[in-house]
Parts: C-alpha cells; structure tokens; sequence
C-alpha cells in the first residue's frame, strides 16, 4: 500500500515556526517532484510550495515566499516544509502530494492535477 504520512503540525503563535514532514512508503518518490498545499477551512486546497525531483528548483507561493522552504531527502523518501515567522493566515490543513509518475525535467508542478499521491493531511493553526 502506497501512503503519505504527513506529521508536525500543531498550534503556534504568530511569529513562530514550525516543520512539517512528509514520509513516503510502499513505492519511492525519488523521482516524483513534491509539493505542499494547504487548504482553509471554506476555502479551495492551493499550492504552497514545490520541490522538483532532483531537488534543485523549488516554487513558492507569493504568501510564503521568503518564510517557508521546502526540501526533500530522498534516501528517506521525505519532504519537509519549514515555516518561519507564522501568520493567522497561514491556518489551514496542509496536505503533502507527490507528482504523477512522468517525466517532470527540472519543473515544479503546481496544479492539483499534477499530482497523485496525497497525504491525509495535518493541521497548522497560528494564533494571533
């Protein structure tokens, strides 16, 4: 069986961090791109962030460029998002997704259809 388990979220005060990780089993992501969405409560699930395959290029949303950074470690078939200095707005349930299985050479695939493979997903709730 094919799972994403996402884990460290929680409940932070604005201008605090946090890390998220995602770990892979049951296949390799190894040459998958990787991305976190997020979703708020009433709202649509949009991309945060995105790291290729290869680790090398990465995409942010304009509301997290500059305080969040995404990386992967391959090896241990996990993706990790970083949050610095947390706003109430960044309160929603993020989901960690990996790509669909084609070749994505040096891209960062930003759409919700691009990928296949989802996390159940983990709550962040940043209190002002």
């Amino acid at each position: 069986q094919v799972n994403l388990v996402e884990s460290g979220g929680g409940l932070v005060q604005a201008g605090g961090s946090l890390e998220l990780s995602c770990t892979g089993s049951g296949r390799s992501f190894s040459r998958n791109a990787m991305a976190w969405f997020r979703q708020a409560p009433g709202k649509e699930r949009d991309v945060v962030a995105v790291v290729n395959w290869s680790g090398d290029r990465t995409y942010y949303a304009d509301s997290v460029n500059g305080r969040f950074t995404i990386s992967r470690d391959s090896i241990k078939n996990t993706v990790f998002l970083q949050m610095n200095n947390l706003k109430p707005a960044d309160t929603a349930v993020y989901y960690c997704a990996a790509s669909r299985d084609e070749p994505w050479p040096g891209q960062t695939p930003r759409r919700l259809n691009d990928y296949d493979f989802w996390g159940q997903g983990t709550q962040v709730t940043v209190s002002s």
